[in-house]
């Protein structure tokens, strides 16, 4: 696989500095900024720093994107493997929970680094690695499906992904194909006619894109424009979210997010629980708490709006639906599976 030493977009371009994003929207740029910045770091593409209220400083979007000082205080419900990666890689670039996909990481960089996320970073690319991870890949005869995350992928150049999908399409028993983005909210513009073109063209089977949301305030015409030229490329759309204190942690907020997708033939996919990632503490909230707010949403929108709500648990399991959860304790859940296998989960202490 060859290496491209810059981005071909003009993504870098578009990122607005600290500086300059402090003077925008009235916040200061000190230690505890550099800090938090410091535990992941700080990107914020020109379009989004538009979508922050300056006015409002409890602004869900303000949240999402710029780094806190209660992200370096101490946090007794952090959990350091959070979704049980570690146990789950036989490569580094390669998660693996289950016999029938696998998650290849393509990159640790965003357009916009969330600042509730559990895996981004400013790793550079390897190439090199990337081909040893289709590699070790394609000798898994289990494998169905490969989802390309990282950090983004659409941070890569067009023709560095068209380079994967094609090594991909090496893997005879491969049925499909993931891409799992947050650029049509983060950084819309990335996504152009050429670049969705390309990756159907090169796909070795079909071939879905998962976005993701927070806030129906992300759904803007750039975003609608990004999602129109994945649609028109042949690419079906999901959206996967997550459930954040302090951004959408409203019946309200969910539903219009939900519906504004649906209606828009992006399938809502996943509402995630927030993992416990170190730092995010104000982003959480209790599975009871989650729960009341999806059975009051499920009462709100059509069914085919209404995502699964699901915990990646920290054992290394996978993702499974809350509803299917058990709860055995004041803070005590359990999810026993069809084989009799049990998964249990303390939930946070408030």
């Amino acid at each position: 696989m060859r290496h491209s030493t810059r981005l071909r977009y003009e993504a870098s371009s578009r990122a607005v500095g600290p500086k300059r994003a402090a003077e925008r929207l009235g916040l200061p740029v000190g230690e505890h900024f550099h800090a938090a910045a410091g535990r992941l770091p700080f990107r914020l593409p020109e379009g989004y720093l538009e979508l922050i209220d300056p006015a409002d400083a409890a602004d869900p979007l303000l949240a999402v994107a710029w780094p806190h000082p209660e992200e370096l205080r101490n946090d007794a419900n952090a959990i350091e493997d959070p979704v049980g990666d570690r146990a789950s890689r036989p490569h580094p670039l390669i998660v693996r929970k289950h016999a029938d996909r696998a998650i290849l990481l393509v990159t640790s960089r965003c357009h916009l680094y969330c600042r509730y996320c559990f895996r981004a970073g400013e790793q550079a690319d390897r190439p090199e690695r990337i081909r040893e991870a289709i590699d070790r890949l394609a000798s898994e005869r289990d494998l169905r499906e490969v989802i390309l995350s990282g950090g983004d992928p659409l941070v890569l150049p067009d023709d560095d992904l068209v380079e994967i999908l094609r090594s991909l399409a090496e893997i005879p028993h491969l049925e499909t194909v993931r891409i799992h983005t947050r650029a049509a909210a983060a950084d819309p513009r990335r996504i152009t006619p050429r670049l969705a073109k390309a990756l159907a063209d090169a796909a070795p089977a079909p071939l879905w894109i998962v976005i993701h949301t927070v806030h129906s305030r992300e759904i803007t015409p750039d975003f609608l424009a990004g999602c129109e030229h994945f649609r028109q490329a042949g690419l079906p759309l999901l959206n996967q979210s997550v459930l954040l204190r302090g951004v959408n942690d409203e019946i309200g907020l969910l539903a219009e997010l939900f519906r504004k997708l649906y209606a828009r033939q992006i399938k809502p996919y996943y509402l995630h629980h927030p993992d416990r990632v170190r730092g995010t503490a104000r982003f959480r909230l209790p599975l009871e708490q989650g729960l009341a707010l999806y059975r009051g949403l499920r009462e709100r929108i059509p069914g085919p709006a209404l995502p699964l709500y699901v915990l990646d648990l920290p054992d290394g399991s996978g993702k499974v639906a809350v509803e299917a959860m058990e709860r055995t304790g004041e803070r005590a859940w359990r999810y026993v599976r069809s084989d009799g296998s049990v998964s249990t989960y303390a939930d946070i202490e408030l």
